[in-house]
């Protein structure tokens, strides 16, 4: 019997990814996304997971945003995210057979967190400021999931991948995450040709990119392989500075201007690099590179 996989936020980076990859692996795949259920709703989320009786749940529902739009939008980013999680957690408490997947987020760990940071790190620090909101909605939901876990017996498996980024990700300029918003702003600046294009920040700092593809594989294995750890970090392993990642961007779209960074604007953490040694020693490894994710990213934006 194939298994039945409900995945929520299907329109989205995660979800619109996960859904064909799981599909192409022959899982019997059930899309939901906010056109066909109110995930804010109690009464709608406990219905869909009823009428639709999974075996599995990848919860890949999330209001997201870079540093900007964290910042600006506080209340909306902790509000949203703590209801679109309470919603689906606590409706699955009569049926412990589902096994939920969670994706959270590698910002869930302190600011101070020794790098490579482990699963170790988990609440041993205080969050980075200008997006704790959203951290702190996605603990919430990894304590809500142990607490089904060790009172009901449900197996919930919280997924921390490191920076998302890939085909079908959200690039408006003002409130996307760092790679699609350099792509869609240089593509702006080339078209405009501008002779000089500005970055938030100092650059300095070092981030881990995943291309999304690599996270529905790394779903994928979880499942196939019925592996059912409370917290798994899921990265690529490698680092980039914000300066190193833009030169990328630039040479693929071929903007001739030249780079600059403004430092009136945060950083956000200085460095932020997980270690996932644990889901590799299991076997499964990030493929692909960052240049040819980035490539692959930037064909999908300029046909789309």
């Amino acid at each position: 019997m194939k298994k039945k996989v409900l995945v929520l936020g299907s329109n989205g980076l995660v979800g619109n990814s996960v859904s064909s990859y799981l599909k192409d692996k022959k899982f019997e795949v059930i899309k939901s996304n906010r056109e066909d259920t109110n995930l804010f709703s109690f009464q709608s989320t406990k219905e869909l997971i009823s009428n639709t009786a999974p075996h599995i749940i990848v919860n890949a529902a999330a209001k997201v945003g870079g540093i900007y739009a964290n910042d600006t939008h506080r209340t909306e980013f902790l509000l949203s995210n703590l209801k679109i999680n309470m919603n689906v957690l606590e409706s699955c408490i009569p049926y412990k057979d589902i096994k939920i997947i969670n994706l959270g987020s590698s910002c869930i760990y302190p600011l101070n967190a020794e790098n490579p940071i482990t699963e170790n790190s988990f609440m041993e620090g205080k969050l980075e400021p200008t997006n704790s909101p959203y951290a702190m909605a996605k603990l919430t939901a990894i304590e809500l999931g142990r607490s089904l876990s060790q009172q009901h017996g449900h197996k919930v498996i919280n997924l921390m991948p490191t920076n998302l980024y890939g085909p079908n990700d959200n690039f408006d300029q003002k409130y996307s995450h760092v790679i699609p918003g350099l792509i869609s702003r240089m593509f702006e600046a080339k078209n405009n040709n501008l002779s000089n294009f500005k970055i938030w920040g100092s650059g300095k700092p070092l981030r881990e990119f995943l291309y999304v593809k690599d996270l529905s594989d790394c779903i994928a294995f979880i499942i196939e392989n019925n592996i059912e750890l409370d917290l798994i970090n899921v990265g690529s392993g490698v680092e980039v500075s914000i300066k190193e990642l833009a030169i990328k961007i630039q040479t693929i779209i071929g903007f001739e201007g030249s780079l600059s960074f403004d430092s009136s604007k945060p950083d956000g953490n200085p460095r932020k690099l997980l270690d996932s040694s644990l889901i590799n020693n299991l076997g499964w490894k990030a493929e692909t590179d960052l240049m040819t994710g980035l490539k692959s990213t930037i064909d999908w934006y300029r046909n789309n």
